[in-house]
């Protein structure tokens, strides 16, 4: 065997593997670096949504007493009806739409309920629906006198 090519063909093959080598552990550190960053950034923006989350999951108490001493009757909790304007029929009707509380009512907004009623045949267009989202918001906050005080100036829910 020729000892003149076989020494350069060897020292070529030893330098490719340690290059090789070399290459894929430096590239592997970067990346992983990169890799920790993009995750941690993950991690950061899904804990700001969890936080968003549950704030808004945030339940209003009820307090029964209060209302039923501001109305003189007394009401029960997510009772649609209590919304100046609607009834146990229309009530019905957002209840099929799966709008069953008063937080579900206050984020309607009012094409929203009116396209409920016009779901539920022509005897209920004649219906106006535009104070009833803000009044679910009242009644959802607990703020009895302020709904008790506007429900008075209203006509029909108008």
């Amino acid at each position: 065997m020729n000892w003149c090519i076989f020494i350069p063909l060897a020292v070529g093959a030893i330098c490719a593997l340690l290059g090789y080598l070399l290459g894929k552990l430096l590239k592997k550190e970067a990346n992983s670096q990169v890799d920790v960053d993009v995750w941690k950034n993950k991690v950061a923006r899904l804990e700001a949504d969890l936080k968003a989350c549950q704030a808004s999951k945030e339940i209003i108490p009820f307090n029964a007493a209060e209302a039923a001493a501001i109305f003189g009757k007394k009401v029960k909790e997510n009772d649609l009806t209590i919304i100046e304007g609607i009834g146990p029929k229309i009530a019905e009707l957002f209840h099929d739409k799966n709008i069953v509380t008063w937080k579900a009512l206050s984020e309607c907004s009012v094409e929203k309920c009116q396209s409920v009623l016009d779901f539920g045949g022509e005897r209920f267009k004649i219906h106006n629906p535009g104070t009833w989202p803000e009044q679910a918001k009242m009644a959802y906050e607990g703020h009895w006198k302020k709904l008790f005080d506007w429900q008075e100036e209203l006509d029909g829910g108008r």
